[in-house]
């Protein structure tokens, strides 16, 4: 999964990108004016897979991970009326946004802090980008969209409808994740990878002082954006970032001493799962306990897809036990003799915190 994080340069996204990666890249400056982005991979807490380790005792614990793009907007970019082409492509590569937005007074900017202000103007540069995109595909279905096999046509057809349809809703201000789509629509638009498409993680990035708010600020935030596949956390980047350089014994101290129930790496993968309606499973044994990441509605076969194309290929069934079931149990074979640990087919719907163990056939 790989979530691209964007803001007007001052918003301190990049002390958000340190703060999730425990980075430690440059800040300040339009992050020293640099052009490329900067990425990092997370492995994603989830004390389950630990739990899961120390029943185990495997020779390799593995968890599953996201991939941070910290993508550079230069000042201006939005004022003049556009963000350079380069930059939107980057964007466009992501399965999610988080918007960082300055929630914080600064000293060195004159700008009073208003974080909406700032959400709004990169929102309206995303739907511009859009429009963009669609005025272009319009003027070339049209045109030569009316040629080629019956088939061809008929397809240019219904992707030139489909985009008529779409084009007024996004120059009424309104974002794509808010329009009600089919599942044919959202295949026939995939490869546009829409920016005003993609779920959204608005991040308030308040000061200091208004660590112990978080929870309140971030209610109140989500009231404010009510979006479909979007959501709202408030956090102090600045502070987050320096939990993410510390020790492990010393994190917790320091938090409870500015009111930090929790630091912002767990809370905001979690939130960026539910937008994008990921969920983990695992697979767990002598050699490796692993967490592996699905979609809602993905099956048993897409789980053995997920570990290894050999296995769906070859699927026969999988051996399922609730991570909660399986605790309780103390392991497998006390699993298996209380009737907990089922044998699933191809269809069965895979649920969060499943273990499996798929069954194939080699030959196949």
């Amino acid at each position: 999964m790989q979530v691209t994080i964007v803001g007007l340069p001052g918003s301190g996204k990049t002390t958000a990108f340190n703060a999730l990666t425990g980075g430690h890249a440059e800040t300040g400056g339009f992050s020293g004016g640099r052009a490329a982005p900067n990425i990092g991979v997370v492995k994603v807490p989830d004390e389950r897979l630990d739990r899961l380790s120390a029943l185990f005792s495997p020779r390799k614990t593995t968890p599953a991970d996201v991939t941070y793009v910290d993508v550079a907007i230069p000042p201006g970019a939005t004022k003049e009326g556009t963000v350079q082409a380069d930059v939107l492509a980057q964007i466009r590569n992501a399965d999610a946004l988080l918007h960082v937005a300055r929630a914080f007074e600064d000293a060195t900017n004159p700008v009073a802090a208003d974080p909406w202000r700032d959400v709004d103007e990169l929102d309206v540069e995303f739907t511009v980008a859009d429009l963009t995109v669609i005025e272009k595909r319009l003027e070339k279905l049209r045109t030569s969209g009316r040629h080629g096999s019956p088939s061809e046509r008929e397809q240019n057809a219904l992707e030139e409808e489909l985009l008529a349809r779409i084009e007024p809703h996004l120059a009424e201000g309104r974002p794509l994740r808010a329009m009600q789509l089919t599942e044919d629509d959202e295949q026939r638009l995939r490869g546009f990878r829409f920016l005003t498409q993609k779920p959204v993680l608005v991040i308030l990035n308040i000061g200091e002082g208004q660590a112990a708010e978080a929870g309140e600020l971030s209610r109140l935030g989500a009231e404010r954006y009510a979006q479909p596949n979007s959501g709202v956390v408030a956090l102090s980047a600045r502070i987050e970032s320096e939990i993410a350089q510390l020790p492990a014994e010393d994190a917790p101290l320091f938090m409870e001493d500015l009111g930090i129930a929790e630091a912002s790496r767990g809370l905001v993968i979690r939130s960026t799962y539910a937008l994008l309606g990921l969920f983990s499973f695992f697979t767990a044994g002598e050699d490796e306990c692993r967490a592996w990441t699905l979609r809602t509605g993905e099956t048993a076969v897409d789980a053995a897809a997920a570990i290894h194309t050999d296995l769906a290929r070859g699927f026969i069934r999988a051996e399922v036990v609730s991570f909660e079931d399986l605790m309780a149990c103390g392991s497998m074979a006390e699993a298996r003799k209380r009737g907990v640990l089922r044998s699933e087919g191809k269809t069965y719907l895979v649920k969060d915190g499943d273990v499996l163990q798929v069954l194939f056939n080699v030959s196949r």
